[in-house]
């Protein structure tokens, strides 16, 4: 099995990085043994639109899901998933917030007059 590369996306130029994205969609599309026009059509995208991006051709964003999508690679996009984290001070105030005991409610006995009409 192949190592992933380490490529430095920080010293990439803009057009470098879109034409490593079209390089993968290529890459991942004949992995699957799909045609360009299988894929432009799986997508709802133009057979020109696929090839210009597989040539490093800018992509708007719901293109790539688009694409994507077809090539079963959204969990690339895990990587943008926001996790909500929550300091240790603000733990320490909920564990002391947190109930440390059970009370019993206390029985009401209807009176004489919550049964009068």
């Amino acid at each position: 099995m192949m190592g992933l590369p380490n490529i430095d996306w920080a010293t990439m130029t803009d057009h470098a990085i879109i034409k490593e994205i079209g390089s993968y969609i290529k890459h991942q599309r004949l992995e699957q043994n799909k045609t360009q026009v299988q894929l432009a059509h799986e997508a709802g995208i133009n057979r020109w639109t696929l090839g210009q991006i597989e040539n490093g051709e800018a992509v708007t964003l719901t293109t790539l899901i688009q694409i994507l999508r077809v090539l079963d690679q959204l969990n690339l996009l895990n990587i943008f998933t926001v996790e909500e984290r929550i300091s240790p001070i603000e733990y320490a105030r909920l564990k002391e917030k947190k109930r440390k005991r059970a009370r019993t409610k206390k029985k009401t006995s209807p009176t004489s007059e919550d049964n009068k009409w």
